[in-house]
């Protein structure tokens, strides 16, 4: 993977993005702008590297994390951490949409993870699309079954389509392969 330096913005102490870029940092202050000047204490930013954003996921809770998104977008997040933190493995947008309560709802829900600005934590990466799923389905009741996403031999990701992702489809590849490295499961 790639070294990629992740972005932590804090506010009030509590987490408020983690991205590559600085773009949630604009979101936020924007957000902050917004309210009282009296309402916000504290802004800051700092980086750190993949292997320590994993470990701070280890050690935080949801209500660690500082919300600046709708009520339907934090209902989506919160879904998708929880569902992940249960048991992490790769869902469809629809799947997603359906945990959400909120079936016919696939591209509004959609649209939530792709607002998700807790990378890593909140686990978009792991949502592809339905086809996809379908594809390693459809693969995985052949006999190659015994070979699929074990450690290094997650090629089956480099065939198929991951969908959206702010920083580009090779960087959630990267990220997928290390959360079933980490996790042991597909």
């Amino acid at each position: 993977m790639k070294a990629t330096r992740w972005i932590i913005t804090e506010v009030d102490g509590r987490i408020a993005s983690v991205a590559a870029d600085y773009s949630h940092f604009a979101r936020i202050a924007a957000k902050i702008a917004e309210g009282s000047p009296k309402a916000t204490e504290r802004i800051e930013a700092h980086k750190i590297s993949t292997e320590e954003l994993v470990g701070l996921s280890r050690s935080i809770s949801f209500e660690d994390l500082r919300l600046f998104g709708s009520k339907f977008q934090t209902g989506v997040w919160r879904t998708l951490y929880d569902k992940m933190k249960e048991s992490p493995r790769l869902i469809s947008y629809t799947d997603l949409a359906q945990m959400c309560g909120n079936a016919p709802g696939v591209r509004a829900v959609a649209h939530a993870v792709a607002m998700n600005p807790f990378a890593w934590i909140v686990p978009c990466h792991l949502v592809v699309p339905k086809e996809s799923i379908t594809k390693i389905g459809d693969i995985r009741s052949t006999a190659m079954e015994t070979t699929l996403f074990k450690g290094a031999d997650l090629y089956l990701l480099d065939s198929i389509d991951v969908g959206e992702y702010a920083y580009g489809p090779a960087l959630k590849r990267d990220l997928i392969k290390l959360h079933f490295e980490i996790n042991q499961k597909p």
